[in-house]
């Protein structure tokens, strides 16, 4: 399964982006998704995570309210991020989770298949 992260970019606090992953894998709508990121010397973290069928999601705690993961029918998970801050700075990573259990697994030793990252900067 191969999943392409982009709409990576610089942002001042405060503004926004909208990421995406895409993948042409036709099995996408079985799979858990999540969003995980890493900052520089840093390790990976949770994000996000959103079931297969989109009914359930989780947060982490610092960007519950700012940020909000979605997913259509097809092949696409999207993360929206708003009210960036410095602190959000990180390489933003997709990841699959074909076990597709529930709550959502925000252990990224448990996801299956990753993408390759898109920066994302904030300048305070």
């Amino acid at each position: 399964v191969q999943l392409q992260a982009s709409g990576g970019g610089l942002v001042q606090a405060g503004g926004s982006l909208r990421l995406s992953c895409t993948t042409s894998e036709r099995t996408f709508r079985l799979f858990n998704m999540g969003w995980f990121r890493q900052a520089p010397g840093k390790e990976r973290e949770f994000v996000a995570a959103i079931s297969r069928g989109g009914g359930t999601k989780s947060y982490a705690d610092d960007v519950k309210g700012r940020f909000t993961i979605s997913r259509n029918s097809y092949s696409n998970v999207f993360l929206q991020m708003t009210s960036l801050k410095f602190e959000d700075t990180a390489v933003y990573y997709c990841a699959a989770d074909r076990s597709a259990t529930t709550p959502l697994d925000r252990d990224a030793t448990n996801y299956d298949f990753w993408g390759q990252g898109t920066l994302v900067t904030v300048s305070s």
